[in-house]
């Protein structure tokens, strides 16, 4: 879905006109300006600003020059070989070429820059990268891996001097992109301000027009509360907004000077990923029984008022590898659930009415990061939070904790369940989730080491055959939800947008569906 905001009204002016500041209140804050190492996939509506990758996507997933003007791929699939586009300097100043789209390959595969982030696991597959001439780059894979062109097409590049600088990890204007806009100042808590990059002339056949953006700047002002972005939209304190709340996605119809737009994300849904190494989920009655108890049809609907989807697999239902027969396949059955904890041991109960055994209440501990905290997620954990209690008599303690705490509760494996959804596609963020952790599994919270979904993981990457995948990725996503209950699916994470009518250009990103950046935004003049 690329369709623009008040697209209809550009007819009115022979061209769009330059000029002007754009305000978007968003809910999320960057924790870091490095596109690398971010693992907010709201922020990238910020960072992607600045920062540009090889090559855009089509709706249909195919791949559109954008740095890079073209790609071979070897008969073995190993050896990846990209032409790159001429003319494109980093807003820093330094050239974009061979040795810089080296530089960031390398970097990425170094585990002393690239731990904690998802880039990682796919990054190690990589065994040389080297500049066989001043535009064209050379990446050699040690074994054939189907999704690498994925990461390696997506990857946001940086400037090669930003890898020495004190503010890498950070982020900040000594961290530079190619992108169309520039990073002029942040203010922590408030806002960030981008200026217009003036060189700019090599957007992709993706975006709506070519050269520099229409609009002078943009400040993305952080409101983290859904109904103060509201506010500030309809009171004209910013232009465009993006997070819309199921009780405030109503108001489009109410006020005719507001445009609003929505779309699902890709990648895997927000899930409860439940630790199969500590008790109590380390038993797998005990996770069936939660998957079954839950009625997420009537919590989902009741918290976004209708305005979000239930999730059911893996991956989202716009992932051409996502397998629509495990819609329906369990959930809100609390008879059965009943029965498989009372085979499981927990049949007794406490005074408060949750469940015990051997003198211990059946409590599992949710651990989320407050950075991910958005779109009514803690509403949702509530409800489901009650549900368990309600349904089953079995606890769950959430926890909302700081970046610092939620890194050292992800590498000691010491807790009962995270929450979490992911947007990378093409298998990738299916990888990231269910690969051993040793083994690539960057997020795999469940902390599975089931030897069949490396095996089917596996031969899935080795083939691109899309047919092929698409069946190993069916069997993987009934056996981690169905059968093991690794995961429970809540919901589909989407994307919404609304702006005043005299915002024109607004979109969403082809294939991944994420709002787009305001290169091709201008605005009514007034």
């Amino acid at each position: 879905m690329a369709t623009a905001l008040a697209a209809g009204a550009s007819a009115a002016f022979a061209a769009p006109p330059s000029g002007g500041m754009l305000t978007w209140g968003v809910e999320t804050e960057p924790t870091t300006f490095n596109p690398q190492l971010n693992g907010q996939a709201k922020a990238e509506l910020i960072l992607r600003a600045s920062f540009e990758s090889l090559f855009a996507r089509k709706p249909d997933g195919g791949y559109v020059p954008w740095l890079a003007s073209g790609y071979q791929v070897s008969a073995d699939g190993k050896i990846y070989t990209f032409t790159l586009r001429t003319g494109v300097k980093f807003t820093d100043g330094t050239a974009f070429d061979a040795a810089a789209v080296v530089k960031n390959f390398e970097q990425v595969r170094d585990p002393s820059y690239c731990a904690g982030s998802s880039i990682c696991g796919i990054a190690a597959r990589l065994a040389d990268a080297r500049a066989i001439d001043p535009h064209t780059v050379q990446l050699t894979l040690r074994e054939p891996y189907a999704p690498f062109l994925s990461f390696a097409a997506a990857l946001k590049l940086i400037s090669p001097a930003a890898y020495a600088s004190p503010q890498l990890k950070s982020g900040g204007r000594d961290v530079a992109g190619t992108g169309p806009f520039i990073l002029a100042s942040y203010r922590k808590g408030q806002e960030a301000d981008f200026i217009r990059n003036p060189d700019y002339h090599w957007a992709p056949a993706t975006a709506g027009h070519q050269g520099a953006a229409y609009v002078d700047r943009v400040v993305y002002r952080f409101l983290p509360e859904s109904s103060v972005r509201t506010g500030a939209l309809l009171s004209g304190q910013v232009d465009v907004i993006e997070g819309i709340s199921g009780n405030d996605a109503g108001l489009r119809g109410k006020q005719p000077n507001l445009a609003y737009l929505h779309a699902l994300n890709t990648g895997s849904p927000y899930s409860l990923y439940l630790n199969v190494t500590q008790p109590p989920t380390r038993d797998p009655l005990v996770r069936r029984a939660l998957l079954q108890a839950l009625d997420l049809d009537a919590l989902v609907a009741a918290i976004y008022r209708g305005k979000r989807t239930r999730a059911w697999g893996i991956t989202s239902p716009v992932d051409p590898l996502y397998d629509h027969s495990i819609e329906h396949r369990y959930g809100n059955d609390p008879a059965l659930a009943n029965r498989l904890l009372d085979q499981a041991g927990w049949s007794a109960r406490d005074a408060a009415g949750y469940r015990t055994k051997d003198g211990r209440r059946l409590s599992i501990d949710v651990v989320q990061a407050l950075a991910t905290v958005r779109d009514q997620r803690d509403v949702l954990l509530q409800g489901v939070q009650a549900q368990a209690r309600q349904r089953l008599g079995v606890e769950l303690k959430i926890r909302y904790v700081d970046a610092g705490t939620y890194a050292d509760v992800r590498n000691s494996g010491l807790f009962g369940a995270i929450p979490n959804s992911n947007t990378d596609t093409d298998g990738i963020d299916t990888e990231n989730h269910y690969l051993p952790v040793e083994r690539g599994g960057v997020i795999n919270y469940s902390r599975t080491d089931d030897p069949r979904l490396a095996d089917w993981l596996h031969a899935a990457a080795r083939t691109r055959d899309d047919a092929a995948r698409g069946r190993w990725y069916s069997q993987l996503q009934r056996a981690v939800i169905v059968d093991e209950a690794y995961a429970i699916p809540l919901y589909q994470p989407e994307d919404q947008i609304a702006a005043n009518t005299r915002v024109h250009g607004l979109s969403f990103r082809s294939f991944k569906q994420m709002p787009e950046t305001p290169y091709d935004v201008w605005l009514d003049p007034h």
